[in-house]
């Protein structure tokens, strides 16, 4: 029995859990097939998904097709919640990518595309709704090979399409040989002799590409009447590569999903592969590489999961016992780093506790959420006793607002979102702190200089002092210290893109009284490194300077020709900046930045300026240095080391003036 791990992606409301369902009746594993719009989907089992008709949280059902075993992976399409297939990418072994036969490709179908293919994940394209007015068949495959890819055949033509008798014709035209045969150069010879072989060979080809990611075969249907959908599966079953890995050899998964069962207990949903986990195993997890004691396991089959004794190679599962596991933990033997494919959220809100709610339920609750979505990155300021969560957009706000009225019972509302911003060095800067002299009240040397460092190299920290000259601890108390002080530079915001350099170090060894015991106020420990290393830290980011920049995306924004004149100033106030103008019959394609606090409003105003006609693309690009205007600031959540007298009453209770 083969396994195969499936993905299904799509932009919003092209009708890919539609599809799920279609799917799941077309093998046999539900009677009728659910609709979004009656709330009573297979995939789409919380309440506010149905209420929505909108997917949030991937969800795993299995079928069987003949002896190939599918674990089908349904994943939200809507841009806000692109972290949740983020997570699922990773355990794919093949995908379908839905297109909506009367929208076409959109922003959300490019950036899932360009996923797939700087993963190599083998993918299937689905174009849904050919039984819809306005279905298009020749326009779809020209904005493919356009948007998406040129590496594209076509496995078959559509009969009275835009109707409801619409039908998938399967046949692979003669085209496609001009893709295949860019990557086999027998075949092309094979097809000008008119072997017999000729059409086993494109057959042949086509598999063995499509499994390497480099074609994307196409086939079209409706996930409402069925047409296509048997022939969808027939490609599933032949031309998707099965799941690999050795169930003898190291155990070694990843958490992709992790939620709270009824009791409140953690369920991570992994997938394994490479060896077999077993029940009552004691494995270890994660960057601490912690041990727990896996207590329940049950695996996807036939449309529900069931309990299982153990987990092999190849499969997906869900596991209890592990308390303190998290998303993008290894499991066993680690594979490799988790990777974020997309962008982290560039939006930020406070979260504001309605009348009579309590807050330490509301931050309980916030914590559980956080765990099925790290990227939500909760800040809690001790101060203000606010706590603020990041996100990709208004959607996502309002379903987290929602899920905490309904399965937490706490009513809440959110202040004006704001952009997440960075910091970055300035220059160099340095600065040293010694044991035992004034003003420095801690028993520890700290010398630290902080140099920038290229873009997109995150934080590294090195030593320019010998590893043995104190012990290892002290060193990794400092360099711990370091990172989760750059979390809160000058201004508010994470400091990224520098190195931080270790230049002096030292310590007063352990010290005792005659006939008496470890004496903490004359010997280091932990804290003392710990307690000056932010003094020290923020002084060199002082001498360097920060700059703060604000997220940029990308945008591409096609409108009639006859309303640029509309649109043109109109960009210029949201700071928009088109890079390259051209026409494209009679419409006018701009293409430029825009900073990501303003793309919300000119998706608002677009409509207005283009008679609705305009269409906009935009995804996150780069940071850039904010040359406008207040520069903008961020409330600390840390003790301030910014402001000494305060740092030091909050952290050691003794202050020298």
């Amino acid at each position: 029995m083969h396994l195969l791990n499936l993905g299904i992606l799509a932009h919003i409301d092209a009708g890919k859990t539609s599809l799920t369902e279609r799917l799941l009746h077309s093998v046999g594993v539900i009677d009728e097939p659910g609709r979004v719009d009656d709330g009573n989907t297979r995939t789409d089992t919380l309440a506010l998904e149905r209420q929505r008709g909108i997917t949030i949280k991937s969800a795993v059902v299995s079928f069987a097709v003949d002896d190939v075993t599918v674990n089908l992976i349904d994943t939200p399409g809507h841009p806000d919640f692109i972290a949740e297939v983020e997570r699922v990418l990773g355990v794919l072994d093949g995908a379908v990518l839905v297109v909506s036969a009367v929208e076409g490709v959109q922003a959300q179908t490019r950036i899932l595309m360009r996923a797939l293919q700087r993963l190599r994940i083998p993918t299937l394209l689905f174009i849904n709704k050919i039984d819809r007015r306005g279905a298009r068949y020749d326009g779809v495959l020209r904005e493919i090979r356009e948007r998406l890819t040129p590496a594209v055949v076509a496995m078959g033509t559509v009969g009275g399409l835009g109707t409801p008798a619409a039908q998938f014709v399967p046949g692979v035209a003669p085209a496609a040989l001009d893709v295949l045969a860019d990557h086999d150069d027998e075949l092309l010879a094979a097809w000008v002799e008119g072997s017999d072989m000729a059409h086993t060979a494109v057959r042949a080809a086509l598999t063995t590409q499509t499994r390497q990611a480099l074609v994307h075969p196409v086939h079209f249907g409706s996930a409402i009447t069925g047409a296509g959908v048997n022939a969808l599966v027939a490609g599933i079953k032949e031309l998707l590569p099965a799941a690999d890995g050795d169930p003898d050899g190291p155990v070694s998964g990843t958490v992709f999903k992790v939620e709270r069962g009824p009791a409140g207990e953690k369920v991570a949903y992994a997938r394994m592969f490479s060896g077999t986990l077993r029940t009552r195993d004691r494995i270890p997890f994660g960057e601490a590489r912690t041990e727990g004691r896996v207590t329940a396991i049950s695996v996807f089959d036939q449309g529900a999961d069931v309990r299982a004794d153990a987990v092999p190679a190849g499969r997906i599962a869900r596991l209890w016992g592990l308390t303190g596991i998290r998303i993008g933990d290894a499991l066993g033997e680690p594979r490799k780093a988790y990777e974020h494919f997309f962008a982290p959220p560039t939006l930020e809100t406070v979260v504001v506790p309605g009348p009579g709610v309590d807050t330490r339920k509301l931050h309980i609750a916030l914590t559980q959420l956080a765990e099925q979505d790290p990227l939500i990155d909760l800040r809690h300021d001790e101060l203000r006793q606010e706590t603020s969560v990041s996100l990709y957009g208004e959607v996502q706000k309002e379903v987290v607002q929602a899920t905490l009225a309904e399965e937490f019972g706490l009513d809440v509302t959110f202040r004006e979102t704001t952009v997440i911003c960075i910091e970055r060095p300035s220059g160099p800067g340095a600065a040293v702190e010694f044991n035992k002299k004034d003003p420095n009240p801690f028993l520890a040397t700290v010398g630290l200089r902080v140099d920038p460092a290229p873009v997109g190299s995150g934080v590294r920290f090195r030593l320019e002092v010998e590893l043995g000259a104190m012990p290892y601890a002290f060193f990794k108390a400092v360099e711990d210290t370091v990172r989760e002080t750059l979390r809160q530079g000058l201004h508010g915001w994470q400091v990224t893109d520098c190195t931080v350099t270790m230049t002096h170090s030292g310590y007063s060894p352990r010290q005792s009284h005659a006939h008496q015991g470890f004496d903490k106020s004359m010997s280091s420990t932990g804290h003392d490194f710990r307690g000056l290393t932010p003094l020290v830290l923020v002084e060199a980011l002082r001498r360097a300077g920060t700059r703060v920049h604000e997220p940029m995306h990308r945008f591409r924004l096609e409108a009639p020709a006859d309303t640029l004149g509309a649109l043109l100033p109109v960009l210029a106030a949201l700071r928009a900046v088109p890079q390259t103008t051209r026409t494209q019959g009679a419409d006018c394609v701009l293409e430029g930045a825009v900073p990501a606090g303003r793309v919300h409003e000119l998706e608002q105003r677009l409509p207005g300026l283009t008679r609705g006609e305009g269409e906009l693309e935009s995804a996150f690009d780069h940071y850039a240095p904010i040359t406008h205007g207040t520069v903008p600031e961020r409330p600390r959540t840390d003790h301030n080391p910014l402001n000494r007298k305060e740092y030091l009453l909050n952290v050691t209770r003794r202050v020298k003036d």
